[in-house]
């Protein structure tokens, strides 16, 4: 199978927001009049970023997921999106599980596959995603306030957790490797809580490299500072609920099993949650969770934003925690 038959099979689609788009030397794309367009691009390449035995299926999934979730992260809707996949061999079973699992995760969020490149090499993936935003809403890294609530969307750590089973460090169940290992393949992006957060929330970020390291980039983009509290990492419920959280916030069943010290490196430097974090106004903390429930996401307080610059991260208690968490570099 050549290239263009290739493209042709697996990547070709009929589409309705493109005014041209898989078959020409460049797509053409007409955002709604009024709108900002976001741009996103992000790369998958194997051995770095995802196991030679990962599903085909799961990797087109996540691969276009990770970018959703930047779109997200501004608050903007998807639109579009090209592909640039470089592939060892043409393997059609791959190719069939791979664009199923990827253009399924496209048509539940109307975003259309519309142009990109194919070539012969290691397996690398790129996708650059196009969204938009009316002028103004977008959510940026710059805008955090003093004052500020900061939030995480979702679960965090679970993806780490599934890397370590795989590194052989920890043990699951069937059913929690099952959990954890659908979190690292199968990412969920938060596109409907970044959307419904416009006009509520200050500053966003994306959680790819690892909560803290990724909830630096506000800090420094915005000048401020941040004191997080670690309560709603207890792992017992009646801990959690005297603190005042939500019993099955922020953390995983199968997270909230492990050592307190476990617990905080993979959910405060994991990595690979692709959720939320998110600084907003505390009387915006209704608005808050009303853009939580209309999204159907869970999303947790975790800490505030100060005026001292830097990082401060509590125990249960209240007293600093005198550890480093270091984020993934990849260049580290």
């Amino acid at each position: 199978m050549g290239e263009f038959e290739l493209i042709e099979r697996y990547f070709k689609r009929p589409t309705q927001k493109a005014v041209l788009g898989v078959g020409d030397d460049c797509a053409l794309l007409a955002p709604t009049p009024g709108m900002q367009l976001a741009i996103s691009s992000d790369m998958l390449v194997e051995g770095r970023h995802f196991l030679s035995t990962v599903d085909p299926a799961r990797l087109g999934h996540k691969a276009l997921a990770v970018n959703l979730s930047d779109l997200a992260a501004c608050g903007a809707t998807p639109i579009a999106f090209t592909l640039a996949l470089s592939l060892p061999r043409v393997d059609e079973a791959w190719l069939a599980g791979f664009s199923s699992g990827l253009l399924q995760l496209a048509d539940a969020h109307g975003c259309e596959l519309v142009g990109g490149d194919t070539t012969q090499g290691p397996l690398n993936i790129c996708i650059t995603v196009f969204g938009e935003v009316p002028p103004g809403d977008a959510l940026l890294r710059h805008n955090a306030q003093v004052g500020d609530d900061i939030y995480i969307s979702g679960t965090v750590g679970d993806a780490r957790l599934a890397l370590e089973v795989f590194r052989g460090t920890q043990s699951l169940d069937a059913a929690g490797l099952e959990f954890a290992r659908l979190r690292m393949e199968r990412p969920t992006p938060r596109v409907a809580l970044g959307t419904a957060l416009r006009g509520v929330a200050n500053a966003a970020i994306d959680v790819s490299d690892g909560l803290l390291g990724d909830l630096g980039h506000i800090l420094k983009r915005s000048g401020v500072g941040a004191q997080i509290d670690t309560a709603w990492l207890q792992s017992s419920n009646t801990q959690r609920h005297s603190a005042g959280l939500e019993a099955d916030a922020g953390i995983s069943p199968w997270l909230a099993a492990l050592s307190w010290n476990k617990r905080l490196d993979y959910a405060l430097a994991g990595g690979d949650d692709y959720e939320l974090c998110f600084t907003a106004p505390v009387e915006q903390r209704e608005m808050v969770h009303a853009a939580a429930w209309e999204s159907d996401t869970p999303v947790t307080r975790i800490g505030r934003i100060t005026a001292q610059q830097g990082l401060v991260v509590l125990d249960p208690h209240g007293q600093p925690i005198a550890r480093r968490f270091a984020s993934f570099d990849h260049f580290a």
